[in-house]
Parts: structure tokens; sequence; C-alpha cells
């Protein structure tokens, strides 16, 4: 991990960290987060699936030179796995062991930090420095685990009954990405600064790719941008985000292609980077595709009319 990276001071100063990360922010995703950080608040991001939310608090990670602490939530998400349990195994053994040498050993004993295994709440929580703590597709779990989480999101406290409140000794970063598949209570919308991630505009995307492709050819970014961008309007189950934007590029060049390949079959061929749907990938075939260059080329012909005006 780097050294420890000043927080920066400004939501401009922000963007620049974060471009140095790999991550290309827009001035009101970077105000949200920079605001997030000086007003000690979680940030709530939604967004669809592949817009970038949780590369944002990877990126951040990297930034600050904070320790990354992730919670993948999913359904029937409990207290055991997200924050704490007790090591009953090594509870056991003690007890045993005190057993074997004729000695008795105190309930208070037993159920001390000694015997207490960290999940990632708690291990966020505590952690003495620098840290991001991100709460991935917080929209998977249920509402009871919502209601849980609402002591750590509002006071950056953990109670274990056992040993009492474990409060942060350096207040960590909190992201909370949801991808809407249900709606979010408003206990816990109200502890967290919101931000809705769009997909990115063409420029930023060109920008989003040459940073993180940065060994494909500028001809090819500049040609399956806007080709996706356009694809994302047609009517599919699964509009593909970012990451299949960047997964269809690394795929298109080590297939050594300069541009998009002039042979429709081919180019059809490897939409399995950006369709993920039996019903996407039948819908999308060679003529869906001349359609789509084709109207690339209307645009990109009228764009050059209008500079020369």
């Amino acid at each position: 991990m780097p050294a420890h990276a000043q927080s920066p001071t400004s939501p401009a100063q922000l963007r620049e960290s974060l471009a140095l990360a790999g991550y290309v922010a827009d001035e009101s995703l970077a105000s949200a987060v920079w605001l997030a950080g000086a007003l000690e608040r979680p940030v709530l991001l939604e967004g669809d699936a592949g817009v970038g939310k949780t590369a944002l608090a990877l990126a951040m990670a990297r930034a600050l030179g904070a320790r990354l602490v992730r919670l993948q939530c999913f359904d029937g998400l409990d207290l055991a796995q997200a924050a704490y349990e007790w090591n009953y195994g090594r509870q056991l053994l003690s007890i045993r062991l005190h057993e074997a040498n004729g000695t008795s050993l105190a309930e208070q004993d037993l159920f001390s930090r000694d015997y207490l295994l960290e999940r990632p709440l708690l291990q966020a929580i505590s952690h003495d420095g620098p840290c991001v703590l991100l709460i991935d597709e917080v929209d998977r779990a249920d509402e009871a685990f919502e209601a849980f989480l609402l002591e750590v999101l509002a006071e950056y406290q953990l109670t274990v009954p056992e040993i009492g409140t474990v409060r942060a000794r350096t207040i960590p970063r909190v992201f909370l990405t949801s991808n809407g598949t249900r709606d979010l209570s408003d206990a816990l919308r109200r502890r967290c600064l919101y931000h809705w991630v769009d997909y990115p505009s063409l420029e930023r995307e060109i920008s989003i790719v040459q940073t993180a492709v940065p060994q494909a050819d500028r001809s090819l970014i500049a040609e399956a941008v806007p080709f996706l961008q356009r694809l994302r309007r047609q009517d599919l189950i699964k509009t593909p985000g970012v990451a299949e934007t960047l997964d269809w590029i690394r795929a298109l060049h080590c297939l050594n292609h300069h541009a998009l390949p002039e042979d429709l079959l081919t180019l059809v061929s490897t939409l399995g980077c950006v369709l993920k749907t039996r019903e996407d990938r039948l819908k999308i075939g060679t003529d869906e595709v001349r359609a789509i260059l084709e109207q690339q080329d209307i645009v990109g012909v009228a764009s050059m009319s209008h500079s020369a005006a």
C-alpha cells in the first residue's frame, strides 16, 4: 500500500487525485464524494450495473493510500458475516485447557476481544489509519440488515453486547453502492449523501477508456466508444456499462484491431463482451450493427460540416 496521502482540500483536487488513481470522475461526482468526506458522512451511489460505482471506492482507497475494507452484500447476509462473530472453537479450547490445568475461566475472559472474529464492519471501525469501507450492492441485502447498518452509518460505532460499544478511532470513508434492484429505506438514505452515477458522456467515456486501456489505438477507441453509446440506446434487456466497454476494447486490441472491424460478422462475433443475455445477442446481428454504424457515420459527417461552417 502506498504511503498515506493528504486528504484533498477541494473537489477539483479530489478529481486530480482520482485521475492519478485511474478513475475519471465528473465534477458533480467529485463534489458529492468530497462533501461526504468533509462532512464525515457516508455516500450512497446508485446507478445501473457497470457504471463505475465500485471502481470509485477502489480508486479512492488508492488515492488516499488507505486500507480498503469491502463488504459484498447478498440476500441472507447476517451480523456474523458482516460485523463480528465469536471464535467458539478457540473459546472451547481455552475452557478445556483450563479444565486440564485445574483452573477456572471467567465468563468475561471468554467474551473479550481476544476471542472476537472481526468481519468487514468491525474491521473498518477498529482500523487506526485511513480506511475506505465499501458496502457493495446494499440493495441485495434485506431490510433487517439495513436496520443494523444504521448505527454504523450514523455514529461510526458498533455495539457488541458482551463487551460494549466499539467506536471508530479514525472515521472511515464509507461508500454504499446500489443497482436499484429494490427500494432502500428512508432511514438509510437520511444518513447518507447521495449521488446517481449515470452512464458517462461520450467525451468522458473516451477519457475513461484511454486511461484504463492506454495500449489500445486511439482510432479504435474513437470508433468503438461512439458505437457503444449508440448500442445502449437499443431496446436491450441488459444495457452494457463502462465495464463492458473496457472489456470489448481490450478484446479488440488483443485481436490486433486498430479500428472497428470492417467485416460485420467479425464485429458481431466480439459482442459477447458487451451483450450478456441470449436475447440481446440474438437481437443485435449484422443488420442492426450496420444501422448503428451508418447512423454513426451520418452524425460524424454532420459534425464535420458544422465544424467547417
